[in-house]
């Protein structure tokens, strides 16, 4: 297979334009002609350098408003064009096609236009045709011709051609055909997102996922796995947003990790001071209180032990109060909405605390698709983002819940639905005293929530367990009465769950012999 192919003739063609001039201008400098479109090509005749119209090549004038410029024979036939193969020789002889031996290209910004909420026609425009046939055509040649789709690539094309006396190696072609038409599949996916939202079919017959490369990890979940952290263009607050002020890079698990802690406290966004404390995705501590300081220290009540080395998120930004006691113990991330010079600089001497902050929180009622990988295929539903009001719910038990009860039950089933199943939430005044995960049953979940509350209450010296005359909430309906009964004897005095057991009946009769106050929500948050 050839190796050096040297480049004399360049088509650019770039939406882009940043670093074009410097690109140019070293190409010119090595003897390649080029042939450019429309306004890129008045750009480089401007800088002093030569350059020949793509209408030239093409024997047609740019039209209809620039969709129809560069869809020609005598452009793909130069890019498309086998240099060792005989008879494709002779027809580029016999239609006067010349050799295009590197194509510089980037799309219409489509992903940029909705991104700012363009209307429909103005997306439509966006839509690059000739763009990706042309890069698809070079890069299916790339035995022959070099494609450029990212400025990141301009210098290491220049360090090639010097280096090898104006030719590029196989090697580096096959590198940039790959980024090309890993390029090409995201935008086509970017597309087909796009118009499925507005058709709303949002399970379309194919279906990709896309994102750009943001970096590197170290590893994945484990030190034997690779792995990356990928963007998917739509902007929304959270670590993938953030500006990182400090501290190592972040981890896989970092990653996961925090992005499961912001999500978590966005749902309490407006609603005062609230913090969360993330461990493997689930929550160790979520509390709100008048300041973000005593937010942070009611939600590191609920698990001490499991908050070291965990992730801390904030719905209002960080301030030093609260910044001097984070720092306290071993912390692996913080994220907020901002944070003050002052916490800064408390942070700073911390140099493996990363401190994450963005413009805003998520929104949790934004809809948008989830995907999971399953053998031989995905899983693909929409993200979990309905709510409830306390109006929604329904009173079931012959004890209505107080006040103090439904808020706290509000709170703790908005905690719930960020727990892995089975999960059981126990809430007291406004904070978490007690949270169990990820069991197989719901009655080992509700134990274990308890048991951990009654070690944080030997640990802090309490008289009592704090899930004593607290609130609980079950990401399910109790497919018995012992789970509930295991929830009362641990002290709780008001449920909330979805309801729709089999045994309902026999639940809701439970609770009524207890004396407890239970309430049905009719939805429920399973989270695998």
């Amino acid at each position: 297979m050839t190796n050096l192919v040297p480049i004399g003739r360049a088509l650019i063609s770039v939406s882009d334009k940043s670093g074009l001039l410097e690109l140019a201008r070293g190409l010119a400098a090595q003897g390649v002609e080029l042939i450019s479109t429309g306004g890129t090509a008045g750009m480089l005749r401007n800088a002093g350098l030569a350059v020949r119209d793509v209408s030239d090549v093409t024997g047609f004038p740019e039209m209809m408003d620039g969709r129809v410029k560069t869809l020609h024979p005598n452009v793909h036939g130069g890019l498309l064009a086998l240099r060792d193969d005989d008879e494709h020789l002779l027809a580029m002889a016999a239609h006067g096609i010349e050799p295009i031996d590197l194509l510089i290209v980037n799309l219409y910004p489509f992903e940029e236009t909705v991104a700012k909420g363009a209307d429909h026609e103005t997306c439509i425009e966006n839509i690059d045709i000739g763009g990706p046939a042309m890069i698809r055509a070079a890069s299916k040649n790339h035995r022959f011709v070099t494609v450029l789709t990212d400025p990141a690539d301009y210098q290491a094309l220049i360090d090639q051609m010097r280096a090898n006396d104006g030719a590029t190696t196989l090697a580096f072609r096959q590198k940039l055909a790959l980024t090309a038409y890993a390029r090409t599949a995201a935008y086509d996916t970017a597309v087909s997102a796009w118009l499925s939202g507005a058709l709303n079919q949002p399970f379309t017959r194919s279906k990709s996922f896309a994102g750009t490369l943001a970096q590197g990890l170290r590893y994945g979940e484990n030190p034997h796995q690779a792995a990356a952290f990928y963007t998917d263009g739509t902007g929304r607050a959270g670590v993938a947003t953030a500006k990182q002020w400090q501290g190592k890079e972040l981890s896989y698990n970092n990653i996961n990790d925090t992005d499961a802690a912001f999500e978590l406290v966005a749902e309490f966004a407006g609603a005062g001071p609230a913090c969360a404390i993330i461990k493997h995705a689930n929550p160790c501590g979520v509390g709100k209180a008048a300041s973000l300081k005593e937010a942070y220290l009611r939600a590191y009540a609920c698990d001490q032990t499991s908050a070291f080395g965990g992730i801390v998120a904030l719905n209002q930004p960080l301030d030093a109060e609260t910044a001097e006691e984070i720092v306290k113990i071993f912390t692996e991330v913080v994220i907020a909405p901002g944070a003050s010079d002052e916490a800064k600089a408390i942070f700073a001497a911390k140099k493996n605390l990363r401190l994450l902050t963005t413009q805003s929180l998520p929104d949790p009622a934004e809809k948008s698709l989830a995907f999971k990988q399953v053998a031989g295929g995905f899983l693909v539903q929409d993200r979990d983002v309905d709510s409830i009001s306390a109006a929604d719910l329904r009173v079931v038990t012959k004890r209505a819940p107080t006040e103090a009860e439904l808020a706290d039950l509000m709170f703790a089933w908005k905690v719930a639905k960020h727990v892995k199943s089975n999960a059981i939430v126990y809430v007291k005044d406004g904070a978490t005293v007690g949270v169990g995960a990820g069991q197989m049953s719901r009655i080992d979940s509700t134990r274990i929530a308890a048991r951990k509350a009654g070690d944080m209450a030997e640990a802090l010296g309490l008289t009592q367990s704090p899930t004593i005359g607290s609130v609980v909430a079950s990401d399910a309906f109790f497919p018995f009465a012992d789970g509930l009964m295991a929830a009362a004897e641990a002290g709780a005095t008001a449920i909330i769950q979805p309801g729709g057991s089999m045994r309902d009946d026999e639940v809701i009769a439970a609770a009524d012999a207890a004396g407890l106050a239970m309430v049905f929500t009719d939805q429920r948050h399973f989270r695998h």
